[in-house]
């Protein structure tokens, strides 16, 4: 019994409040009918009038009437609040859309002008993304001066933050960063999927590049519909680039051949350039979330194709129980209160 007790789960939690409030005004409300019912009693001028009302009208009957009323008010509140057990497996089919998700990981991504850094910034910003899609497949590629991919398209979120978190500065090593590199990379991957209409990446970056063959990959992914959108990461005012050691300790920054610090400054005009060439949009990461309201908006007017079918175990509706445990208490109250109305004075007075 206790057993099965655990295994109910209430898909209607965010009812108990309300529920609660319900369930103490309903008793009260009994309580306040036996109050009024027994002063009606007391109020009765003659001793022996009021023994056979007290006779013909049984407390016991009175109490049973309440206690089948609170039960039937019961089994209405529960079902409130869905109650529901035993587990099944279900095959949904599920419907999205592909999203590459490619994120720079060269050195200059460990600028702090975005805190703790633009890495662990843009890291963020992905999770926020994917935690507010419905149902898209993702997959991730990281990049600097080659671009390999970290995660295939996957709908199973929970490998691909592993993937992303398994991202730090222990990964980067190189200082320079070819854009074209990482869109070949998608490009290669849509291409195997010709039938697909939605062809999205997002490329989250701070736009200093260094692509031999950009202008030929953009033309690329415009003829077989990949959409980019870029996201900028840092400043304008640009920020040093630390130099990491095998511990991850800050030892100091990059220099050029003069001595004089190198400072990494965003550029937003290629991002800018390489979204409207391909019907994506160019979107300045900020410290709020509106950048991703703006691109969540925008995916949603993507259309959305079959994605394989998942099975998933779901628990099954069971409130029918309690309305139908609630019809029999009321239906039971109210035949015992119609066959009392025949001539019981107490039922009468309590009714």
């Amino acid at each position: 019994m206790f057993k099965f007790i655990k295994e109910i789960h209430f898909a209607g939690m965010y009812n108990l409040f309300t529920v609660l409030i319900l369930l103490g005004v309903v008793f009260w409300w009994i309580v306040l009918r036996y109050v009024k019912a027994e002063r009606a009693i007391l109020r009765l001028s003659s001793p022996r009038l009021r023994s056979m009302v007290i006779q013909h009208g049984s407390k016991i009957r009175f109490m049973g009437k309440s206690v089948l009323r609170f039960l039937g008010f019961v089994g209405l509140l529960i079902a409130l609040l869905q109650p529901e057990w035993d587990k099944k497996k279900q095959e949904v089919a599920q419907e999205g859309r592909d999203i590459l998700i490619a994120i720079d990981i060269s050195r200059s991504m460990l600028c702090t002008d975005e805190k703790p850094n633009r890495l662990e910034f843009a890291k963020q910003k992905i999770k926020k993304i994917l935690y507010n899609l419905k149902c898209e497949r993702v997959g991730l590629i990281v990049f600097a001066g080659d671009a390999v991919v970290q995660c295939p398209l996957t709908v199973d979120y929970a490998a691909f933050f592993m993937f992303l978190d398994s991202l730090d500065v222990s990964t980067i090593s190189s200082g320079t960063t070819s854009l074209d590199g990482a869109l070949k990379v998608a490009i290669d991957i849509f291409k195997e999927m010709p039938e697909k209409k939605t062809k999205i990446v997002c490329l989250f970056t701070d736009g200093e590049d260094f692509s031999t063959n950009l202008s030929t990959v953009k033309e690329e992914a415009f003829k077989i519909g990949m959409s980019i959108f870029t996201f900028g990461i840092g400043s304008k005012q640009g920020a040093p680039i630390p130099i990491i050691d095998a511990t991850g300790k800050n030892i100091g920054f990059e220099k050029d051949s003069r001595g004089n610090v190198i400072m990494s400054k965003f550029n937003e005009g290629i991002l800018k350039n390489l979204s409207q060439k391909t019907g994506g949009k160019y979107i300045r990461v900020t410290s709020n979330d509106t950048d991703i309201k703006k691109f969540i908006t925008d995916v949603e007017k993507f259309e959305k194709e079959s994605l394989a079918s998942a099975l998933f175990e779901r628990y099954q509706q069971q409130y029918s129980y309690f309305i139908m445990l609630s019809f029999i208490s009321f239906g039971l109250e109210y035949c015992e209160y119609f066959i009392n109305c025949s001539g019981k004075r107490y039922s009468r007075l309590v009714a």
